[in-house]
């Protein structure tokens, strides 16, 4: 799974990206879990009094109730939730389980299965490799698309067009345009109000003639519940199909993981509209829902790619289904 930067992207000949492991990865790593644990303080607080009390008491129905309780109020979701209570308690009921460290150890082990879903890879082969983002209004997407580039363009130099599809909110352009200029990208914007696609249509055609390796496509925000704006975002999709047939060949949704399960109803809706591959799940540094990245890969087997976990240009980073399960419950 996808622990570093380099191993998020797959590069011509298969290959990951990035610089090999030096021999202070060992300690670089642990200090990242120990950032991942501190971001997901408020979850693992709202966790701790029940999950610690449960998982050293007797394994009793009492037992079950309340793991059960403390995995819900994680917004982990119900059917989540009684998928990995139902398999902790049959395995207690044969024996092979018993309660304290081997039980907390086999819970993260059952969190981390249910994380690892789909492919958490982002393939980099194709030329160029259309990457869409969208999303519902502010969670962190046009953040997450500029540091997204910066990393492109300043880590794997990789030649990026930055398109700032997001045509009605001139803040937004210009945070982009000013990432794209961080960064070292080129940048393609319309006039106010333009329309999206066409947006799209000028990014990929100038990434065609420039021989650019990447094209992240910024899309404006918009609620799921809004009919004509998804139905737009899926005109968006389609005028791209209709420059590069395969493409996008990546399609990120961010999901602000403070709105807990709301966001499992806003990647059902957008993935039903532009067949979502992934998600940046944003802001897990500020909530005590954390377990929605659970719930969303259980439920919809869509995989989480990256998770943002504060402010820095560091804060954004691949996802690691069995760093982030420890983190929540260690």
């Amino acid at each position: 799974m996808a622990r570093e930067w380099r191993d998020l992207f797959i590069l011509d000949g298969g290959d990951a990206g990035g610089s090999p492991a030096g021999p202070d990865e060992p300690e670089r790593r642990m200090g990242r879990l120990r950032r991942l644990r501190e971001s997901l303080r408020r979850t693992r607080q709202a966790l701790r009094s029940e999950i610690q009390a449960t998982l050293f008491a007797d394994l009793s129905e009492e037992t079950w109730e309340r793991l059960e309780e403390a995995l819900i109020y994680a917004d982990v979701g119900a059917a989540t939730t009684a998928r990995v209570v139902s398999q902790l308690e049959q395995e207690a009921d044969e024996h092979q389980l018993n309660g304290g460290q081997e039980l907390t150890d086999r819970l993260v082990a059952l969190l981390t299965e249910i994380a690892r879903t789909g492919s958490d890879t982002i393939d980099l082969r194709p030329h160029p490799t259309v990457i869409l983002v969208a999303g519902v209004n502010g969670t962190g997407k046009t953040t997450s698309l500029g540091k997204l580039a910066w990393y492109l363009g300043r880590e794997l130099d990789r030649s990026v067009v930055l398109a700032a599809g997001d045509t009605f909110r001139a803040a937004a352009v210009e945070q982009l345009e000013q990432w794209a200029q961080r960064a070292g990208v080129a940048f393609v914007k319309g006039r106010p109000g333009a329309d999206s696609a066409a947006v799209a249509f000028d990014a990929i055609s100038q990434a065609r003639r420039d021989d650019a390796d990447v094209v992240l496509i910024d899309t404006a925000g918009r609620l799921h519940t809004q009919d004509n704006l998804m139905a737009e975002l899926a005109k968006v999709r389609r005028v791209i199909a209709k420059q590069i047939p395969e493409a996008p060949h990546e399609t990120l949704l961010t999901v602000d993981a403070t709105t807990g399960q709301n966001g499992l109803r806003q990647a059902k809706a957008f993935s039903e509209a532009i067949d979502v591959s992934g998600l940046v799940l944003t802001k897990l540094d500020g909530t005590a829902k954390g377990g929605i990245a659970l719930a969303i890969a259980s439920e919809l087997g869509i995989p989480v790619k990256l998770i943002g976990v504060g402010e820095q240009l560091e804060d954004l980073r691949p996802f690691d289904p069995g760093e982030f399960a420890r983190a929540l419950v260690s």
